[in-house]
């Protein structure tokens, strides 16, 4: 063949594109309550615990028993994005742009529906009449990044006594037992390699965990287990270590509560300010809070297990 062959090379490109890795879409909001809003706040009415009176005498008085009330507020957020897509460019690429972008920016308001929520849980909540008292999380329902079941304090990652203490206190406070009321772990996927290394071959334990890590059941202890990459740790933009452990959410459904303003929305259209190029944009407006400090449980998880 000719040594002058090399001039008839040609490059070939494909016109198919793929998404980079990321998370698409939220994983959390089906796992909280939903609820619709119009109004720049949101109020969520709640009705407490009351206790029976014992009649000790005959012909005595009825007796007055006072309701506790409460109210939660949440707070529309908006988020947006948009992209030009230039037709100058269109002509110049084998690739249609725009289908995939709007695939990149519904991943990214999903995105941001899960850190939403994920700050709502930990941060306080916004509570009484017009939402002017500020309610903390509870720290009763903190497990510390040391804590075990029996024998010295150790730092650890996410085990099978951190799982057990975590449903002790959601049983004890009645928070979750209803069957229509799901409970969620939310962790990432260090957590889970971790988990699994807490529990030896002869565990009763082994078996379900093992099938937990490989995706093969999702439920364990009764919990829903959804794996996020998006948990903060407890002094954000420290390195994550067992000093700075990730703040793994454990929670029954109704203890957080999402209100969606405006559920994601796309639009396409010339933009007189860009050469009439097509302007494609997305919006969403939605809020969250923490409704039952009760329902919700932080587990620290560290860097290394027992």
């Amino acid at each position: 063949m000719s040594t002058q062959i090399t001039t008839a090379m040609v490059n070939q490109f494909s016109s198919n594109v793929a998404l980079l890795s990321q998370q698409k879409g939220s994983r959390l909001l089906q796992a909280v309550r939903q609820e619709s809003l119009n109004g720049e706040f949101g109020y969520f009415d709640q009705v407490g615990v009351v206790n029976a009176v014992e009649r000790t005498s005959r012909h005595a008085d009825t007796p007055f028993t006072e309701v506790p009330h409460a109210r939660r507020q949440v707070a529309m957020r908006d988020f947006e994005l948009s992209e030009i897509i230039d037709s100058q460019d269109r002509v110049r690429t084998l690739m249609e742009p725009q289908g995939w972008y709007t695939q990149a920016f519904a991943a990214a308001i999903g995105r941001a529906m899960d850190d939403e929520v994920i700050a709502a849980y930990f941060r306080a909540a916004n509570t009484g009449k017009t939402g002017g008292t500020s309610t903390s999380f509870l720290a009763g329902n903190q497990i510390a990044v040391n804590y075990v079941e029996t024998g010295s304090a150790a730092n650890s990652s996410l085990t099978i006594g951190k799982l057990r203490q975590a449903k002790l206190l959601l049983d004890a406070a009645e928070a979750g037992v209803d069957p229509d009321e799901e409970r969620y772990i939310a962790c990432g996927a260090y957590e889970l390699r971790q988990l699994l290394r807490t529990t030896e071959v002869v565990s009763a334990d082994y078996a379900s965990v093992k099938a937990l890590v490989a995706g093969e059941i999702d439920t364990f202890l009764g919990f829903k287990f959804i794996r996020t990459e998006r948990l903060p740790v407890v002094t954000p933009g420290t390195a994550f270590s067992d000093a700075n452990p990730r703040r793994v959410m454990a929670w029954a459904k109704n203890g957080v509560l999402m209100a969606v303003g405006e559920n994601p929305v796309t639009n396409a259209a010339p933009d007189p300010t860009k050469g009439f190029n097509i302007r494609l944009h997305m919006k969403a407006t939605f809020g969250a809070t923490r409704m039952e400090e009760a329902k919700c449980v932080e587990i620290r998880c560290g860097s290394t297990y027992v």
